[in-house]
């Protein structure tokens, strides 16, 4: 009898330090850290797309706008530049490579709103069923990034915060002490001004 009371103690105990991990916020943290994580993968999602688009949108202009050969050739080594900068969620704690990243997106950004006026000077152009398509997908695909990096630094607000505050900060010293805050994205020198681009 007394090795089943003995057992039985030993169980609810086990079950009572479970709940008292879970209510402590002990899991807070890894949460915390891999929606930030998967929030980076659809930043990283969003302008591989934008990416995707750029080269038909290269063609279309192209194929209108050839003498424009400096400004083509600026949007495709942006391109480049852009998608040969790789940060993965373990990169995340470092702000000089998330910082290279967003300086190559800001390029890839201002080759594209040169692109784009360029083809103010292309009446057939603007009025190309492709280009409007690609113009129009390349909008969306702007805005989904501007929601996607919003999310992202939601997240990762959220994550430094619980570093820093109670109970959590309690693990981050203890349990998580390895782990570092994440980078945010920041705006980009220039970002107050709007661009001067008309459609």
């Amino acid at each position: 009898m007394p090795n089943v009371i003995s057992r039985t103690c030993f169980a609810l105990t086990i079950i009572g330090l479970s709940f008292a991990l879970a209510s402590c916020g002990y899991n807070t943290i890894p949460t915390l850290q891999e929606q930030a994580k998967a929030r980076w993968s659809d930043v990283q999602n969003q302008y591989q797309r934008r990416a995707d688009l750029i080269p038909n949108l290269v063609s279309t202009v192209q194929g209108y706008a050839a003498q424009e050969k400096s400004v083509l050739t600026g949007v495709v080594e942006a391109r480049a530049k852009a998608t040969q900068i790789k940060v993965d969620a373990s990169d995340l704690t470092d702000p000089d490579k998330i910082k290279a990243f967003q300086d190559a997106q800001a390029q890839l950004t201002g080759a594209l709103g040169r692109l784009l006026a360029v083809s103010e000077n292309y009446p057939e152009l603007k009025s190309n069923a492709n280009f409007l398509a690609l113009q129009s997908q390349l909008e969306g695909t702007e805005n989904r990034i501007a929601v996607a990096r919003r999310d992202y630094i939601d997240a990762v607000r959220a994550f430094n915060t619980a570093l820093r505050t109670l109970p959590t900060i309690i693990w981050a010293k203890t349990a998580f002490a390895g782990e570092k805050p994440m980078a945010e994205f920041t705006a980009n020198e220039g970002a107050q001004t709007p661009p001067q681009v008309k459609f």
